[in-house]
């Protein structure tokens, strides 16, 4: 099980690697204004693991897992419908944009040209697993993130 603590673009890079390729539904996102917090819950494919190969297919795993984001001054989206809460979104990448340091801006990036811009004081994150994980044989498959953003 995970716990990581991500406090500047290095650590947030980490974050982004274990989150890359995590599913979740847009009423799992969550802005709270008053406490500067937002938070989504998904399922998360653990790369951490090395597939298990029984009778000749391969399986991988996934975890339910926060990611938890504090200092958030500004939440804007794009392409995604807060009205359709069981819409899923499958998180390819997060990045960040420096301003004055150490503010800038988080940008979730999810397939289908959906995103998450999250203007915050400084980097302050975490990600925690939530329980055991279970097993799924699909492998996510598609164009690295790093050729999907900018």
């Amino acid at each position: 099980m995970l716990k990581l603590v991500a406090m500047d673009e290095e650590d947030l890079q980490i974050i982004s690697a274990h989150m890359q390729d995590a599913v979740l539904k847009v009423g799992d996102l969550d802005y709270r204004p008053a406490e500067q917090r937002f938070i989504l819950a998904c399922n998360r494919f653990a790369r951490e693991q090395q597939p298990v190969r029984t009778r000749g297919k391969e399986s991988y795993e996934r975890r339910r897992s926060v990611l938890h984001f504090d200092r958030v001054t500004q939440v804007r989206v794009q392409n995604i419908d807060r009205t359709a809460p069981q819409d899923v979104l499958s998180l390819l990448a997060i990045n960040f944009e420096p301003a004055d340091a150490p503010s800038g801006v988080i940008e979730l990036v999810f397939a289908a040209d959906k995103t998450i811009r999250l203007t915050v004081e400084v980097i302050e994150m975490r990600l925690a697993d939530l329980g055991p994980a279970w097993e799924t044989g699909n492998k996510p498959d598609h164009i690295a993130a790093d050729n999907m953003t900018k």
